[in-house]
């Protein structure tokens, strides 16, 4: 696994405090006693009905009902996301404009966008850690494995001949195979396509052997017999499919490839409107009502405070900068 030091993460952390005590110090003319006041704009930076975009809505549906005040969804997709994420990091900081950011736009894309336009530490105020989506390892039934030693053992025998799918060259679909190659060390084909849909599609048909993608892309295939599962890349097994074990348990200790799901704010949002933001969406996860709605859909609901959401975004742009330079990984 790729080193991460303690000394990065902390110079991150220190990075993240710094902001957070600007705009802490920070008088603002409507404080959280009277906010919100009008229409919150909660901007997705991806096309409507992927994984960013439900959350988007579930999340927007709840606040709107607490408070009485809209949350409009805005869906700004372009350049992996960076587009809809330049769009908040450059609005004004009153807690009006906010990112539902992932593990692309805000700990990706800094290595795999050279003049990225938005720094994710720097550029935004860390508001509520929403869910983790755990990935999961499908292939077509007519691959010869059941477990994930002998796709190994397989991939190994015939070195850069097995293929596998993506959504696109640094999707998460992509990065997650790449991180599972390293630690494996397998030589997979990559075929990219545009979108995840297409990915499955063509597995289910056979034009592709494997796929590491998010849960809800390839649940009902699984169910239905059309993909055989061998893993999930979470810590711990899925609620959804709870007896299919994990990579760290198929041999693999300490495998963790999640794709996550974030709030955050344009750096100097005061502190005050963030944690009303952040209870309000805690209070909304720990619902019953929404951890089934997210279960359902192979999501993991993960209320927290901004502080360990911020660590989280630092540990794994450290994380994944190895994955991405190793497996050469470019952007379409």
């Amino acid at each position: 696994m790729p080193k991460i030091t303690h000394k990065f993460i902390a110079a991150c952390a220190i990075t993240i405090g710094a902001s957070g005590l600007f705009y802490a110090q920070s008088a603002s003319a409507q404080g959280a006693g009277t906010y919100p006041g009008k229409t919150i704009r909660l901007v997705v930076p991806f096309t409507p009905g992927g994984s960013t975009d439900i959350l988007a809505r579930a999340i927007g549906q709840k606040l709107t009902e607490a408070w009485g005040q809209s949350v409009v969804v805005e869906n700004v997709p372009g350049a992996g996301g960076a587009i809809g994420a330049d769009k908040v990091a450059k609005a004004p900081a009153d807690g009006y404009t906010l990112l539902m950011g992932h593990i692309g736009t805000l700990a990706v894309n800094p290595s795999l966008y050279p003049n990225l336009p938005y720094d994710p530490i720097k550029s935004f105020a860390p508001v509520a850690w929403v869910a983790r989506v755990p990935n999961v390892l499908v292939v077509h039934p007519s691959v010869p494995v059941k477990t994930v030693k002998e796709l190994v053992a397989l991939a190994k025998s015939k070195p850069g001949q097995m293929n596998y799918g993506s959504g696109g060259n640094g999707s998460a679909a992509n990065l997650a195979t790449e991180y599972f190659k390293l630690q494996t060390g397998t030589s997979l084909l990559h075929i990219p396509y545009r979108g995840t849909a297409p990915a499955v599609t063509d597995l289910v048909g056979g034009q592709t052997q494997l796929l590491f993608t998010g849960a809800p892309a390839v649940l009902s295939q699984i169910k239905n017999g059309q993909l055989r599962a061998l893993a999930v890349s979470s810590p711990k097994r899925m609620d959804a499919l709870p007896d299919l074990p994990t990579v760290a348990e198929s041999g693999y200790p300490g495998f963790e490839a999640d794709q996550w799901y974030g709030v955050v704010a344009p750096a100097g949002t005061p502190a005050d409107i963030v944690a009303k933001l952040n209870a309000q969406i805690n209070q909304s996860l720990n619902s019953a009502e929404l951890k089934n709605r997210l279960n359902a859909e192979g999501a993991i609901a993960t209320p927290d405070t901004p502080a360990n959401f911020g660590k989280l975004i630092a540990t794994e742009i450290a994380r994944w900068k190895p994955v991405i330079s190793g497996g050469r990984v470019k952007a379409d």
